[in-house]
Parts: C-alpha cells; sequence; structure tokens
C-alpha cells in the first residue's frame, strides 16, 4: 500500500509556494539587498529560492505588474530603475494627493479612529523592535491606508495606494535604516497626537513631510551607484 503523508505535516499548496517566491523576492528588492538596475537571472533566483522555474517567471510577472521589475526584449528582467527626475516626479503627485487626504480628515478626528492608529502603531512599533522587516513594512502601510481612509474619499484612497506601491521600492529600505525607523515612529505618534486637535495644516504637512527622508535616500542611493568605482 502507498504511504500517506501524517495528518499534522502541512505541505504548501501551488498556491502558497507560488506566494512565497513572490514574497521573497518582493522583500529582496524592496529592502535593498537587490539594487535598481539589477538584472534578475531565472538560473540565479531558481537556487536563491529553491522554486522552479515556473515560479520564478510567475513572480517576475507579479512584481512586473507592480511596477517593482521591468522586464525588457533581449535584456530579461531587471529590479526597476527609477531616475533622479522620475522619483521627483513621482514624489510630486503622491504628496499632492497625501496633503489633500489629509486636509479632508475632520478633526478632532473620532475616538474610534485614534485607537485604531494607536493599535496599529503598537503593532508597528513591536515590529520594529522585533527587527521584523515585513511586519514593519506591513503595519506602515496599514497606518497609513487607515489614517487616509478617514478622509471620506475612496478613490483617492485608491490613488494613494497605488502610489504607495509605486514608491515601494523607494520608501522601504528605509524600514531598515535604525535613523528612518526611529524619525518613522514619531512622526506616527505626532500624527495621532495632530488628529486629536484641529490643525488640518500641521497634520498634512506632517504627512508631506513623513516621506522626504524616504525620498532623499533613494536620489541618494541612486546617485552613489552612478558614481566611479
Amino acid at each position: 500500500m502507498k504511504a500517506q503523508a501524517s495528518p499534522d505535516i502541512q505541505v504548501p499548496s501551488r498556491e502558497e509556494e507560488q506566494a512565497e517566491v513572490i514574497r521573497r523576492l518582493e522583500e529582496d528588492i524592496i529592502f535593498g539587498r537587490f539594487a535598481p538596475g539589477l538584472r534578475l537571472v531565472e538560473d540565479t533566483l531558481m537556487q536563491r529560492y529553491d522554486a522552479s522555474r515556473h515560479f520564478v517567471r510567475q513572480a517576475l510577472f507579479q512584481l512586473e505588474r507592480q511596477g517593482i521589475v521591468l522586464r525588457e526584449k533581449n535584456v530579461g528582467a531587471t529590479v526597476r530603475f527609477y531616475s533622479a527626475d522620475e522619483v521627483r516626479q513621482i514624489y510630486e503627485v503622491r504628496e499632492m494627493l497625501t496633503r489633500q487626504a489629509a486636509l479632508m480628515i475632520v478633526l478632532p478626528a473620532p475616538r474610534s479612529l485614534i485607537e485604531e492608529l494607536s493599535e496599529l502603531q503598537r503593532q508597528y512599533c513591536a515590529k520594529a523592535d522585533a527587527q521584523d522587516m515585513r511586519g514593519i513594512h506591513e503595519t506602515n502601510d496599514a497606518f497609513h491606508i487607515a489614517l487616509f481612509a478617514a478622509c471620506g474619499n475612496p478613490y483617492l484612497v485608491r490613488s494613494l495606494q497605488d502610489y504607495m506601491n509605486l514608491t515601494l521600492p523607494m520608501r522601504a529600505k528605509n524600514l531598515a535604516d535604525s535613523e528612518g525607523l526611529a524619525l518613522s515612529r514619531r512622526q506616527h505618534e505626532l500624527m495621532i497626537e495632530l488628529l486629536k486637535g484641529r490643525d488640518s495644516w500641521a497634520l498634512a504637512q506632517l504627512c508631506v513631510d513623513h516621506m522626504a527622508y524616504s525620498k532623499a535616500d533613494y536620489l541618494a542611493r541612486i546617485a552613489n551607484d552612478k558614481k566611479p568605482q
């Protein structure tokens, strides 16, 4: 008789295996392990993730749709590189959307929003203390989505999410930096305090300023990459 797998052993489904390859490749890119412009060789990725070529190709397709990977004829797949001008232009749009969303939040904010953001901030700090990079990234995004959802315009929030995704390779590495992470934590706390008051302009400016560190960090990184060795 054919041996049966123990019911206590959970065998990952194909969907779970695929999701794991996507997650690991995304993390390698957004946390700066793979530099902007790096060529992504399928054989190397297959060995790195112990994955089939099919799973690696599907991961590249998925991250191409997210704007993290660029695939070109006769070149293959590379980590998406944004020029300094592109970075500034993308952030110009994100800053405008962010400022408008923040100004639309009615202050003082409801207690339910304050409590929700305070809990997300607690989780964010716990992930930071544990140096859980994936957890830091996910709770950070959850904090901002919850904050901007309070503007009451789901279409504006969707646009903000699109630009958050577009800037992911530019900003996520910042969360691995102790100085950037400490600044982010302090600014989150101040956002919560401002939500308790009535100064919408101060809140909006803080939300815009909150993006400055990661933008400057990415611009510095790509400038250093261009310097002769």
